[in-house]
């Protein structure tokens, strides 16, 4: 397949950065160029070049991929390298814009419709779609169903559907949303336009659901591992609990972490108590007031807040790559909840610590919670859910296989030496409280990989986008043992190309320079 390469101007996608000669395709002749080009890898992680062709042949899909997998290129490359517009689906207001804001640093034509967006920004875009200008539209389920939207999205040229957190569609699922359910319209209304469904949790009877569901016709489907290695699995007893946490923390100073908890009130406490003890923690829940919400948000995702005190209302939306630590405060709900909210923690692929505590009364509070659902069915699926992950905390097997277990996957190794029961109680308690370090490539320089963060900052700032848009903590650590003097050096760096070489490669050369020009 070949695509003519062709660009736009959108005078405002949205509230945000105006984005300027936005690409409205790319060539196609080469993928792993494109790759390169615009995302700043040099090769695909394990399954994304198979979804991405099968994508671009029109075919239906069903890819699982864990956390920080690779997901979202799967069909963001696909919707740069062909016509029409890709509607992605989602109901994560937060993961929206930080893929939006992503996309626009790279000139892709993506923008987003959603309450966040002033009435304003909201005609802007519907202006853009109806010109052809947008190549990936960010909807939630709720607006996109709306009859009035639906009959506007007829005359959109549309080229694929990406259902995004698609185990929602699934009452099998550890977070069903009725809302979800309406989708399944789309395939009566727009019988020839793909499907790509993505998820990170799904059992076997969860994925033949979300095939069912949406009605996906002959569907590719990818199965990539749920392992995750770099992480750490530690569970406990919740006894002392804030005491516990402090020790934890103790070994992870100056690094970002979530802990999450089940009430508002809890997270605004214990953020409380953690600035008491010399933290930068900062809550995050519903009931915030949107401003504050967002500044909260916007503190951590910059860095300039250690720890965010979480409801699960956050940790699904987020997209730093860089997070170290999770720890369940209070005990999830299942293990599907447990999985991806640990999850969010070494999305980069360098180390992280996921501590559990597991106390009687938080078994008892979900108990109740189950007996009030409406239906028996219901009741009887949240009472097996925590059943299960009771079972899991108590475990003396290694939690890597008892977790990979659970989603249909064989742990061939027989320990995992990354979690508590594998460790043992000596060196489990000692990661607890000490946290392992990042990997460092040969020739890193720390002072000059904080000279790049300072200058990542400033570009951030400048362009209203969380720190990770400009390049990942990973990134900057090849920078800072790389040292490029060169533009053509620079592009060589993993994950800069040549397209964040000709953004924001100045400033970071500019760096580097003076850090060499001020060495001893």
């Amino acid at each position: 397949m070949l695509y003519p390469t062709s660009a736009c101007t959108i005078d405002a996608p949205g509230d945000g950065p105006l984005l300027r000669d936005a690409v409205l395709a790319e060539p196609a002749r080469d993928l792993a160029s494109v790759l390169e080009r615009y995302f700043g890898f040099r090769a695909f992680r394990p399954l994304q070049e198979q979804i991405v062709s099968e994508a671009l042949a029109g075919r239906d899909v069903l890819a699982l991929m864990p956390t920080g997998g690779g997901k979202s290129l799967c069909y963001q490359l696909p919707a740069l390298v062909r016509p029409g517009l890709t509607v992605v689906v989602s109901p994560l207001i937060a993961l929206m814009k930080d893929q939006v804001d992503f996309l626009r640093q790279r000139r892709i034509a993506a923008a987003v419709l959603n309450s966040t967006v002033s009435p304003q920004g909201m005609q802007a875009v519907l202006d853009a779609l109806q010109r052809g200008a947008i190549r990936l539209l960010y909807v939630a389920p709720e607006r996109l169903m709306q009859p009035s939207f639906l009959a506007k999205l007829a005359a959109w040229n549309v080229s694929m559907f990406a259902i995004d957190e698609a185990h929602c569609i699934s009452d099998w699922g550890h977070d069903f949303r009725p809302e979800y359910r309406q989708l399944r319209e789309l395939r009566l209304r727009f019988p020839g336009v793909p499907i790509m469904a993505l998820t990170a949790t799904a059992t076997d009877r969860v994925r033949a659901d979300i095939i069912a569901q949406l009605g996906l016709r002959d569907p590719g489907v990818y199965v990539a591992s749920f392992n995750r290695p770099n992480l750490t699995y530690l569970i406990e007893p919740k006894k002392a609990p804030y005491e516990r946490l402090l020790a934890f923390l103790a070994g992870h100073r100056g690094q970002s972490g979530i802990v999450y908890c089940h009430t508002r009130r809890q997270t605004e406490t214990l953020a409380e108590k953690l600035r008491a003890s010399g933290y930068k923690a900062l809550p995050y829940h519903a009931g915030l007031e949107q401003p504050l919400r967002a500044r909260h948000q916007d503190a951590f995702l910059s860095d300039q807040a250690q720890i965010v005190c979480a409801t699960i209302a956050f940790g699904m939306g987020v997209n730093k790559p860089n997070i170290r630590f999770v720890v369940h405060y209070d005990l999830p709900k299942n293990i599907e909840s447990y999985y991806q909210e640990t999850g969010r923690a070494g999305r980069d692929g360098d180390p992280a610590d996921c501590l559990l505590l597991v106390g009687k009364a938080d078994v008892i509070n979900h108990e109740r919670r189950a007996d009030e659902k409406e239906s028996a069915r219901e009741q009887a699926v949240a009472r097996a859910a925590l059943e299960a992950l009771v079972k899991f905390s108590e475990s003396r097997r290694c939690r890597r296989t008892e977790l990979l277990a659970y989603f249909g996957e064989r742990y061939e190794a027989a320990k995992c030496d990354a979690c508590d029961n594998c460790l043992g109680e000596a060196e489990a308690g000692s990661s607890r409280a000490s946290a392992r370090p990042p990997s460092q490539p040969a020739g890193y320089d720390p002072a000059l990989f904080e000279k790049l963060r300072a200058a990542r900052l400033k570009l951030a700032r400048e362009r209203g986008v969380a720190a990770f848009v400009i390049a990942h903590d990973s990134t900057l650590r090849s920078l800072a043992a790389a040292r490029p003097a060169s533009r053509g050096a620079l592009e060589r760096v993993q994950g800069i190309g040549p397209r964040k070489a000709e953004q924001f490669g100045e400033t970071f050369l500019a760096a580097i320079r003076d850090h060499a020009e001020r060495r001893p």
